[in-house]
């Protein structure tokens, strides 16, 4: 019962993000000028922000976050995941593994965090869910909880950065 409810979602999200902070500054510079060829009405400050973010920020930001992933897991373990926190950073969890899959997918190569996405990321949050779902403590799914559960991801990840740069900056 652990896994469902909270533990479960902080220990995927850890193999997750530890694809994500291997490979993922290193192959954002090397690919860099393909994707800006690739996606020309990007916005410039996109692919400035892109370009400022080292390894050691990458890092701090993945930790903060992770921050966040915890508390929500806690939350859920505490509520056998009857929270809304919870069942938000489940959904957004889902989601990003999705969106990771169909970034792979536009560019026909591996990307960062592509591959636990389908080995861990999804597979865990449809266990997860369905699990939720039959102890009848799954909130009912509409498009606003997938909106809530990607801006729940996007807030995070945009604070964890922030964060990050600002005691980075401070070194």
């Amino acid at each position: 019962m652990l896994g469902e409810t909270g533990i479960g979602l902080l220990v995927a999200w850890a193999v997750h993000d530890a694809e994500e902070v291997a490979f993922g500054p290193r192959w954002i510079r090397e690919h860099l000028p393909e994707l800006r060829e690739r996606f020309p009405d990007a916005p410039d400050r996109v692919w400035r922000w892109m370009e400022s973010v080292d390894e050691r920020e990458f890092a701090a930001a993945v930790t903060l976050m992770g921050l966040l992933i915890t508390a929500a897991a806690v939350d859920g373990h505490r509520t056998d995941g009857r929270s809304a926190t919870y069942q938000t950073a489940l959904t957004g969890f889902g989601l990003h593994g999705l969106m990771h899959l169909g970034q792979a997918a536009a560019l026909r190569q591996y990307t960062p965090g592509s591959v636990t996405s389908a080995l861990v990321v999804v597979p865990y949050t449809v266990w997860a869910r369905t699990r939720l779902r039959r102890r009848g403590v799954l909130r009912p799914t509409r498009p606003r909880d997938a909106a809530q559960g990607i801006a729940f991801a996007m807030a995070g990840v945009i604070a964890a950065h922030a964060v990050a740069r600002k005691v980075i900056a401070r070194r």
